[in-house]
């Protein structure tokens, strides 16, 4: 029965080693984006507490992820949404960015933006 025992014990420690160094993968975003990109910008900005981004578009499709902080987001037509740390977005080239906002009025917000080029394109474009 020692060798039994032995043997499960052996297998059950291999297969936990074997799960702490998997590989984990969470979703983030999934979106179809109508580029032929042949480069990328990829850029950290940090926004002051309580800081607003002017209305504004964007000349090529951008993805990002909030580092820390919160940020409240609305793209034209759709619903105005909080951002959380972790959040992934995606904004659309020529559509009208109405808040990307620090919705903190304590902390500053800090995100990864990806701009995602067909050719020197500027990265943003203010409306007002």
């Amino acid at each position: 029965m020692k060798p039994f025992i032995m043997t499960v014990l052996m297998l059950s420690s291999i297969i936990i080693m074997a799960q702490q160094k998997s590989i984990s993968r969470k979703q983030l975003l999934k979106t179809i984006i109508d580029q032929n990109v042949k480069s990328t910008e990829i850029q950290e900005i940090t926004m002051a507490a309580g800081q607003g981004a002017p209305e504004h578009l964007h000349l090529c499709p951008v993805l990002g992820i909030i580092n820390s902080g919160e940020a409240v987001f609305q793209i034209e037509g759709q619903e105005k949404r909080v951002l959380h740390k972790g959040n992934a977005f995606y904004e659309p080239k020529n559509v009208r960015i109405l808040h990307f906002d620090n919705a903190s009025a304590k902390q500053p917000l800090v995100f990864t933006a990806v701009y995602l080029k067909e050719g020197n394109e500027e990265n943003i474009k203010f409306i007002k």
